[in-house]
């Protein structure tokens, strides 16, 4: 079976090349936003957030705004070009779907807010739908600590909330008389 070679294998213009097709081939206008989008989501590791994203674009100085970069992530993923991925933090990121249907999990750091693929978690999904009901989609993401956050072991707002014994020491010194 002869392999294909993925956007990350070809040299940088036939990576550009392909993307273009890409867009083109779902029916979409090829714009800078939406090429440079895709490149950087294939060159990351891991899901990007808008404002990675935003900040990606600056580095390489792709002229955009947040509404641009909004609606080309829209139609990407409108398209099945990009998938997104919910954070707790109310942010989506957003990773480039692979053209072999790949599926991986997520982890989620509740603390720092960061997103890391599972690669080695592919989860099989077997769901038994009502008829005339379809799955499009879904989402297998593990909520916890990073392994920074993890070595601090400090709750997300712990230093903004007093301690239960502070709180039980004050209640009884102030109903003493």
């Amino acid at each position: 079976m002869r392999s294909t070679p993925t956007a990350r294998s070809l040299p940088a213009t036939d990576v550009h090349l392909a993307i273009r097709e890409l867009i083109t081939a779902h029916g979409g206008r090829v714009t800078r936003t939406r090429v440079a989008v895709i490149e950087a989501l294939q060159a990351s590791s891991q899901p990007m957030s808008h404002e990675e994203l935003g900040a990606s674009l600056a580095a390489i100085d792709v002229p955009h705004d947040r509404v641009t970069l909004y609606r080309a992530l829209d139609w990407l993923v409108e398209q099945g070009i990009a998938r997104r991925i919910a954070g707790s933090d109310r942010a989506w990121r957003f990773e480039v779907v692979r053209a072999d249907s790949h599926r991986h999990a997520h982890f989620h750091c509740d603390r720092c807010g960061q997103v890391i693929c599972l690669e080695s978690l592919q989860p099989a999904v077997a769901v038994a739908l009502p008829d005339g009901y379809r799955l499009d989609r879904a989402e297998l993401v593990f909520h916890g600590a990073c392994a920074t956050c993890g070595e601090q072991r400090i709750a997300p707002d712990a230093a903004s909330k007093p301690s239960a014994s502070k709180t039980s020491a004050s209640k009884h010194t102030a109903n003493k008389p």
